[in-house]
């Protein structure tokens, strides 16, 4: 019976020493890419000073998901605020005490929504920067411009915090965006515009917002991130619900929130409120792009 016991404590010890190395290695790995800094060059980008383009700066901001994340004011406000996941706040974008952005120059701008890249070289915190590697030099400057407008907020954030679930999460490849640096193709070239019409081209530019959710090839699946019992997002290819739906009906359930089906869509995961916000030619084009795509089901 002490012959047991003795290789019971021998083998309780091997398994907390194991489990310890495990913890330290996740901790030295997972250290390691988040303090890890790049240095990319951009190009010079001018700012608008129009009263229209801060318009269209200030409805970018909104369809572009930027008032979703930071906060109607931009001021920022809690993100993730889970322990052992992590504990994340979306920055303050405005230059009020506690901004992550009041001594930006221009490239910082550019580095920081472009490449998920902050002031410092390091990469940011779930800034879905890989949305927004492609858009437009014309569109980048008006978005900018406004960012730059707004009005001080004086709200300050502790620095992100990451559980030993969410480093696990990290170092098993099952949190992707954790760093949006690590995911960016920093070669891309953006076009200096984008012409606004009806067509598929136009579809597909506008549709670079729908991938952090809906996957790369808009076929859905589990949201990078969320809790697995999370919902997954919804199939926004021709094998999806779309397949029954007209571009009236399109168009209506992203303007109301209410599908033709009459589901009721919860804003926290479909962000129709953001949507109604496009106008009649972004949503035609976003709707011929996504009826061009294969069906994810029959490729499978």
């Amino acid at each position: 019976m002490r012959r047991l016991l003795k290789w019971l404590g021998v083998v309780v010890a091997v398994l907390v020493g194991l489990v310890a190395v495990a913890v330290l290695f996740v901790a030295i790995a997972s250290e390691r890419r988040i303090d890890k800094t790049y240095d990319i060059a951009v190009a010079p980008l001018i700012l608008p000073t129009d009263a229209a383009s801060l318009a269209e700066g200030q409805r970018l901001a909104t369809i572009r998901g930027c008032t979703e994340c930071h906060g109607a004011d931009l001021g920022g406000q809690a993100f993730i605020d889970e322990p052992m996941l992590a504990t994340v706040h979306a920055a303050n974008l405005t230059g009020g005490e506690g901004s992550a952005t009041a001594d930006y120059a221009v490239e910082d701008w550019v580095r920081a929504i472009r490449h998920g890249i902050g002031a410092d070289g390091r990469s940011l915190v779930i800034m879905p920067s890989y949305e927004f590697s492609g858009i437009s030099d014309e569109q980048l400057g008006q978005l900018v411009a406004y960012l730059e407008s707004v009005a001080p907020v004086n709200r300050d954030f502790p620095e992100p915090k990451f559980g030993l679930m969410g480093r696990t999460l990290f170092i098993a490849g099952q949190f992707p965006t954790l760093l949006p640096a690590e995911v960016v193709d920093h070669m891309a070239v953006a076009p200096a515009s984008v012409p606004a019409r009806a067509s598929v081209e136009y579809g597909a530019y506008l549709a670079a917002s729908c991938t952090g959710c809906h996957q790369a090839n808009l076929g859905g699946g589990p949201i990078p991130g969320q809790p697995p019992d999370a919902l997954p997002s919804a199939d926004l290819t021709p094998s999806g619900h779309l397949s029954g739906w007209t571009l009236d009906g399109f168009v209506h359930t992203l303007r109301t929130g209410v599908t033709p089906e009459g589901k009721e869509l919860d804003p926290a995961m479909m962000p129709w409120t953001l949507t109604r916000e496009m106008t009649d030619v972004e949503l035609e084009a976003l709707w011929l792009y996504l009826s061009s795509l294969p069906p994810i089901a029959s490729a499978q």
